[in-house]
């Protein structure tokens, strides 16, 4: 795939994209003989671990420490599942830290309107 397919496919620019590679968040793409990048199923999938990894606020640098480590081989393995499992606990937290706020919006929106009309009616009705 060419980059602009591989970018509409996964809704990343072209810099993006480039940007991933150059600072080592993605795996070197192989290249055509006239230099354009030609992405296959394996860089698309590198591709979607780290968009889905950002999304979910995972650090730049873990991400690239982790690719860094990949590209070393087998004896990272147990070093990769570390930070994978750090990063996990981390977003347990954060899912739940997120579940409170949610649970509190939930709370503020049941009955907004009757509230919103009651202290109109009795502050500014006068």
């Amino acid at each position: 795939m060419t980059i602009a397919e591989v970018s509409k496919k996964f809704g990343l620019t072209a810099d993006t994209l480039r940007y991933y590679e150059r600072i080592g968040l993605i795996p070197p793409v192989k290249r055509s003989s006239s230099g354009i990048r030609t992405y296959d199923e394996t860089d698309c999938n590198w591709v979607e671990f780290i968009k889905c990894m950002r999304g979910v606020g995972i650090p730049v640098e873990m991400l690239i420490e982790y690719v860094a480590m990949f590209n070393q081989g087998a004896d990272t393995i147990g070093a990769r599942k570390e930070l994978l499992v750090e990063q996990r606990q981390q977003l347990a937290l954060k899912i739940v830290e997120m579940q409170a706020v949610l649970e509190r919006l939930d709370n503020k929106i049941d009955g907004y309107e009757e509230r919103c009309l009651k202290f109109e009616e009795e502050n500014l009705r006068k």
